[in-house]
């Protein structure tokens, strides 16, 4: 058995990350997403409520995180997310690491880690390359303004907390424009082969 070539995928917010993840499970490439590492950590049961309960009883309804209040949380105590990181961030990478033990048991040549604070938190350290997905400023903005409860407010308060996009860029290995989601497609499937070529050869 290989260790799975691991490509790091990320992106900011409403750069369309999660469209390009899609497309690399479509077509048969493993994706372990992060975003869903956190929901199964903080859902009912999870390792993560168990945490976050110590930090923050109120935090915590019927076994699960409840993540409008770590929100709130965030908004009045300039200490709270360092230590929610702190509490959650080992369980996410004992989550990932989960996975490429799968991923390598299974004989999986690639592997897409969709990690969207890569940068942020050095795991660039911890992949073969990195991929960055990007849109023009003004598309991220309609895109993400248009979620469900999203505000201007936390839209920039998000933003804040993540590397300028032309910083990924710089440091990027491969770089995916993501506008209409054909050419999207168009550039995940040009760009598939020469992973796996890099994977055979790794």
């Amino acid at each position: 058995m290989n260790r799975p070539f691991a490509l790091g995928l990320t992106g900011s917010i409403g750069m369309g990350k999660s469209t390009v993840a899609g497309i690399f499970r479509e077509a048969g490439v493993p994706v372990w997403d992060a975003d869903a590492a956190v929901r199964r950590i903080y859902g009912k049961g999870g390792a993560g409520a168990e945490r976050i309960a110590r930090l923050r009883p109120e935090a915590v309804a019927d076994g699960a995180v409840s993540r409008a209040e770590l929100r709130r949380w965030i908004a009045e105590d300039s200490g709270a997310l360092a230590a929610i990181e702190a509490a959650i961030h080992p369980l996410v990478a004992s989550d990932r690491a989960d996975f490429l033990a799968g991923a390598e048991a299974a004989d999986e040549p690639l592997v897409v880690l969709d990690i969207p604070l890569l940068y942020e938190i050095g795991a660039e350290a911890e992949v073969d390359a990195v991929l960055v997905v990007t849109a023009p400023p003004e598309l991220q903005r309609q895109r993400v303004l248009a979620r469900d409860g999203m505000t201007e407010a936390e839209f920039e308060r998000i933003l804040a907390r993540q590397l300028p996009d032309a910083e990924k860029r710089a440091r990027a290995d491969y770089i995916i424009q993501s506008l209409e989601l054909d050419a999207t497609r168009a550039s995940v499937r040009h760009l598939l082969p020469i992973l796996q070529e890099r994977a055979a050869n790794a």
